[in-house]
């Protein structure tokens, strides 16, 4: 049997026999390296860092290129830190699943430290806190989810937690950009010393969306005379501190039990999936797809490692927003979102069965290359039709890969203004296309509003998938029942939700969606089975012409 903390050096022949690829240099070594020069500090230890920024640092560390590993902050969760990373002397095992059934394992040794940042753990509040301070330091990434930037309600308004982080010392920090505006604010008295604070989530602009929160925080202490007004000066100097641009896709979903066993099975002893007391669902290993891309813009005020030579695309703002807006906003996120909501109304559980499934199929191509893709502009560094077709014929078919229409419904409502609402913008905006000619985009909102029932196409009831706004908008339509639409004024129930600009980027009645939407809703509770029903006439009657 073969255990991560096993001195891969000495058992190099263990590893081999079971196929695992070992590093080329020493973890020890690397750690030492580490606490004299950090380089290189991520936010957000969860799968997503683990199966990409990690095996990245580990092929420039393989190639000599770094000297240092990556320092690992974890804000939400304390369980991964002390069960998973400390556990395992901070390693993990790289799993990619092939669509050929094989798999390919990396032992994963790039992390040099993992640390519980959170004022409530002092040791690890003040560590963090030091790293910040050295001159060494050239970048940031980020991988915590569009939630974990949010300081406010979704209303517009400043939570309770921010207005308090604003007004009090930054040392008090409770929400994560005023936890992270304070390590920028030790940098900046440690010397303004340059730094580059890479936002690599999920979402569009996200370079802007994290520039945006920290100036928010910043602006707060210096009208409430906490830190000096020259603190804003360091943070706008794009000299001193830049926020690049990113855009990222690798599907990584969580660990999968079948991976698990056959691990076990072939002589792996960590192979154990470990589920949190807050939700997190994270192992010993990794398992995630073949295909993957990481474009970021190249703007590092204090240098940065040769992220291009372990195949990251460095380019400028413009085409990483091409990029993105391509990923995010049409050729893959949209789609996997309305197999999420669609999913789960449906009662699968596997988003590689839900691609074989005709109907779910013939929507996501409509959905993807009829209303989507006439408003993608061409990044040129991928090619937005290859890219759809790739997605669809092979990643999203890929049975190896077990990720979950339930996963990918997480958070639904922080999501929609980026996957739906920045194509809708781009209908009204041009002069040739007309948003109320949109057929399937409308029909995946409205799926989501049944969605919000909380009850599936059989009429039982699910358990929805975390969302901050859930209890809100489940209430706005938990007295919609199936089979009882006629005494429903559905107009009533749904017009606070799509009036709601922060949830769609627009009030859906000014673009002239929010009827349609609402005409979708009302044959989608006609009763049980309607959903089925009303998507198979939808792909039936109202495709689109393509070439696919």
């Amino acid at each position: 049997m073969v255990k991560l903390a096993d001195d891969y050096q000495t058992l190099e022949n263990k590893f081999v026999k079971l196929g695992i690829k070992i590093p080329n240099f020493n973890q020890e070594k690397v750690k030492l390296a580490t606490k004299k020069h950090p380089v290189w500090v991520h936010f957000g230890g969860g799968n997503l860092f683990r199966a990409f920024h990690a095996v990245i640092a580990q092929e420039l560390l393989n190639k000599n290129e770094m000297k240092s590993g990556i320092i690992v902050a974890e804000t939400y969760d304390e369980e991964i830190i002390r069960n998973v990373y400390n556990k395992d002397n901070d390693r993990h095992l790289s799993v990619v699943m092939n669509a050929d059934n094989t798999l390919d394992k990396e032992l994963i040794a790039s992390v040099a430290e993992s640390i519980y940042y959170n004022k409530d753990n002092e040791e690890g509040w003040q560590k963090l806190a030091l790293i910040f301070e050295q001159p060494s330091l050239q970048l940031v990434t980020f991988s915590f989810t569009e939630k974990g930037y949010k300081l406010d309600d979704g209303k517009g308004n400043l939570t309770k937690a921010a207005q308090r982080d604003m007004a009090s010392n930054p040392d008090e920090a409770s929400t994560n950009m005023a936890a992270i505006a304070r390590l920028l604010y030790k940098r900046y008295l440690a010397g303004q010393y340059p730094i580059a604070m890479v936002s690599t989530d999920n979402f569009s602009q996200n370079g802007l969306e994290l520039q945006k929160e920290i100036m928010k925080i910043a602006h707060g202490w210096v009208a409430n005379k906490v830190v000096e007004p020259q603190f804003l000066d360091y943070l706008s100097n794009k000299n001193k501190v830049s926020f690049p641009w990113t855009m990222i896709d690798r599907i990584t979903p969580n660990p999968s039990f079948t991976v698990a066993g056959e691990l076990k099975e072939q002589g792996f002893e960590d192979s154990n999936i470990i589920h949190t007391k807050k939700g997190t669902n994270i192992a010993s290993f990794t398992n995630t797809e073949e295909t993957h891309y990481l474009v970021i813009e190249d703007d590092f005020p204090n240098g940065r490692p040769k992220l291009e030579d372990a195949g990251v695309i460095m380019t400028d703002r413009e085409t990483v927003n091409d990029a993105d807006q391509m990923k995010v906003t049409a050729c893959l996120n949209p789609l996997h979102t309305a197999l999420a909501i669609l999913g789960c109304l449906l009662g699968y559980n596997s988003i590689a069965t839900e691609v074989r499934d005709p109907d779910l199929k013939s929507f996501i191509v409509n959905l993807g290359y009829g209303e989507d893709l006439p408003v993608v502009k061409d990044p040129k560094i991928i090619n937005p039709r290859q890219f759809i077709n790739e997605l669809i014929n092979k990643r999203l078919p890929n049975k190896n890969i077990p990720d979950t229409p339930q996963r990918i419904a997480s958070d639904t409502s922080q999501k929609i203004p980026i996957r739906y609402g920045v194509t809708i913008q781009k209908y009204i905006d041009s002069a040739e296309l007309d948003p109320q000619k949109l057929i399937f985009i409308p029909f995946v909102l409205s799926a989501w509003c049944r969605y919000l029932m909380a009850v599936n196409d059989n009429g039982e009831p699910f358990s929805p998938s975390p969302d901050p706004l859930y209890s809100e908008l489940h209430q706005q339509v938990a007295r919609v029942k199936l089979d009882q639409n006629n005494g429903v004024n559905v107009h009533k129930v749904l017009q606070p939700i799509l009036s709601n600009e922060e949830i769609f980027g627009n009030n859906l009645y000014e673009t002239g969606l929010g009827s349609i939407v609402e005409k979708d809703f009302e044959k989608l509770i006609k009763g049980k089975k309607a959903v089925r029903t009303e998507l198979h006439n939808l792909v039936k009657n109202h495709s689109y012409d393509l070439e696919v």
